[in-house]
């Protein structure tokens, strides 16, 4: 068993829900900081905390993690907040992850889903015979704050892998490419082996044996239906307005391909720090959107037509389908081919008889 896997976004601008802020505040409230104090200048309000539907950008949470450093020190705070997260904060998201098969499936899951969770960092799975390791990418947070949140993210995934497992999940190695903190015991006892520090990368690692184990609370049906609820939840994020919707819609490939984030810029009159600065506010980014457009499109052709997937690929802009096809795995979890063949068989069944009325390729 080898491979490599990333969450299906490669950075951390994404929308998210308000339960993380939630979980920061009840900490903050048993060390003395007030909920008016944490939240100044977000617009957020406590009562705001408990509505599930609520969506704020990163840049808010940010806002709410910096008063939190301010307030409480760095130190080890990452650690003891990354504590509080428990599956169920994630919501449906969570939900999904526990019914699932085994702990594979529910990283799978995770990667696919990255976007529905709370995470700053983020991480790049990979698969040997032996151990699975986590690195984390983070070099675009804030640098006031990649302590804390580098902490608090992996004692999260920590907390809810153990979660998965009805079990603490057991740590290999842990390693950061930050200098020792004058006291790691904090730290140690959240991640329940002695870290490593001053290493070139940040990273976890676990056994691979744990991957096959069986989830105590896997259930197909209702795995099926949370993941439906992913996707939908997923797709109503990524409804775009103002600026984002503005570049969106100028992404859909032309023959040479999607146009460059510069020539957007002008397109926009504006210049290209600015346009990567209002689409950052707006939680979201040029990239970010292009797999956006590339992956509705590759869906639809893939659907609708009986074009390639070399085809498809160099309408999209790659110049050959080999990254094609590792993008679209990315974004959907599954190969063009077997995305295709899946959408061949419901719409076979569908019609009268079950004849498809699409020429399979």
């Amino acid at each position: 068993m080898h491979g490599v896997e990333q969450a299906e976004v490669r950075d951390w601008g994404f929308p998210r829900g308000v339960a993380s802020v939630g979980v920061m505040v009840e900490y903050a409230g048993e060390h003395g900081v007030s909920a008016p104090r944490l939240l100044a200048g977000t617009g957020l309000t406590p009562a705001m905390l408990t509505d599930p539907d609520r969506q704020i950008d990163a840049h808010t949470e940010l806002t709410v993690v910096r008063a939190l450093v301010r307030a409480l020190g760095a130190g080890d705070l990452g650690a003891a907040v990354g504590r509080r997260y428990r599956i169920s904060t994630f919501g449906i998201f969570g939900f999904a992850c526990v019914t699932s098969a085994t702990l594979r499936e529910a990283i799978s899951l995770a990667l696919r889903y990255y976007s529905l969770g709370f995470a700053f960092c983020t991480p790049e799975v990979e698969w040997n015979e032996h151990e699975v390791l986590t690195r984390f990418h983070y070099a675009t947070v804030p640098a006031d704050l990649q302590w804390f949140l580098v902490q608090r993210d992996i004692v999260a995934i920590r907390r809810v892998m153990s979660d998965l497992l009805g079990s603490p999940c057991t740590f290999t190695r842990a390693e950061f490419a930050f200098p020792a903190p004058a006291n790691p015991a904090a730290l140690t006892a959240a991640l329940g082996v002695e870290p490593r520090f001053d290493r070139p990368q940040t990273l976890f690692g676990v056994p691979a044996a744990l991957l096959t184990r069986p989830l105590p609370q896997a259930n197909q049906a209702t795995w099926a239906m949370c993941v439906a609820q992913c996707r939908d939840l997923v797709g109503r994020r990524r409804a775009r307005t103002g600026i984002a919707a503005d570049v969106r819609e100028r992404l859909f490939p032309g023959p040479s391909g999607p146009p460059a984030l510069d020539t957007v810029a002008a397109e926009l009159a504006m210049s290209t720090r600015t346009l990567r600065r209002r689409l950052a506010e707006a939680g979201t980014s040029y990239r970010g959107l292009l797999d956006e457009v590339r992956r509705t499109l590759a869906e639809e052709l893939l659907a609708a037509t009986p074009m390639s997937v070399d085809d498809i690929a160099l309408r999209l802009g790659y110049a050959e389908a080999t990254p094609f096809i590792h993008a679209f795995k990315r974004w959907t979890g599954t190969t063009p081919a077997a995305y295709r063949r899946t959408r061949l068989v419901s719409g076979a069944a569908r019609l009268p008889g079950g004849r498809s009325g699409t020429t399979a390729v």
